[in-house]
């Protein structure tokens, strides 16, 4: 049982929650000079159970509603392969959302209610992503979401937390961070293209098309690249010549996703998209000690 929790889970999926947390806290150091350890642990230890409980809901409400098949391209999922009941993914999606809460308790000692505010609302969109009346996922906001709560809501929050401010850097980073998140998920719905289609999930790709989303996942990329000119202003120089290697491993998974139709090799090209994201804060970090 443990292992079909653990495949629900999809830890290869935890980078885009472990990178926001990463990079607002180096840029906590950098504007600060000194890093709370045990403030970061608590906020990563919420990012992380936050993502797996959403993955956990993601893996049961796209059983539920079909999305989910035996035809599917990617990895095998826990309850649409008999591995898990419903009943236990859901509980398990619970558990880790409760720990996510009790988490953000040193939090709120710290830096106030405010953080209840930032917590609340992706606390519930953990399930709001695929499930409830309005699921963003099925009505082509999954990038969205992704750009504004695993980017900007994630490292904003981070920064805060360590620093008890806000600032524009801060915003920057979410939101390229969101932007290269927003890869992994475009990524995953241009291989399920025609799975999303039969099921009636209306992701990007099957509202406007493969080379429409092929293009927004291009858009994404580069964009990245250009706000790390903003390096210049906020005392980060090197970051821009630094992005190279993260920018050449993204244009090496699209590239791969032009050449060739949807299939199960998509997943390696998702492998590319979660190293251009550890990438990215790697030489982010290095960026800033240097």
């Amino acid at each position: 049982m443990v292992k079909s929790y653990i495949l629900a889970a999809r830890p290869k999926t935890l980078p885009a929650a472990v990178v926001p947390v990463w990079v607002g806290c180096v840029l906590a150091w950098k504007a600060t000079g000194e890093t709370s350890w045990a403030l970061a642990f608590f906020t990563l230890l919420g990012a992380m159970c936050i993502q797996v409980a959403t993955n956990l809901f993601n893996d049961v409400i796209d059983h539920e509603k079909g999305a989910d098949t035996e035809m599917r391209l990617g990895p095998k999922r826990a309850t649409a392969g008999g591995l898990l009941s419903s009943r236990a993914v859901y509980g398990g999606a619970c558990f880790f959302l409760l720990v996510a809460c009790l988490a953000s308790l040193p939090l709120v000692q710290s830096r106030g209610p405010l953080v209840i505010a930032i917590g609340l609302p992706s606390l519930y969109l953990s399930y709001g992503y695929t499930g409830g009346p309005f699921p963003l996922a099925y009505h082509g906001l999954g990038e969205l979401f992704v750009i504004l709560f695993f980017g900007l809501v994630a490292v904003g929050g981070t920064f805060f937390v360590q620093t008890g401010e806000w600032t524009w850097p801060a915003g920057v980073l979410g939101l390229q961070v969101g932007l290269l998140c927003a890869v992994l998920i475009s990524i995953n719905n241009l291989r399920d293209l025609e799975e999303d289609r039969e099921s009636g999930k209306r992701t990007l790709g099957v509202r406007f098309g493969r080379d429409v989303l092929q293009r927004v996942i291009v858009g994404f990329i580069v964009l990245t690249l250009m706000l790390t000119v903003c390096g210049l202003w906020y005392g980060v120089p090197w970051f821009p010549l630094l992005s190279i290697p993260w920018f050449v491993v993204g244009v090496i998974s699209v590239r791969g996703l032009r050449a060739s139709p949807p299939g199960r090799h998509y997943n390696r090209f998702l492998g590319y998209a979660a190293l251009q994201l550890v990438l990215f804060a790697v030489f982010f970090m290095i960026s800033v000690v240097v």
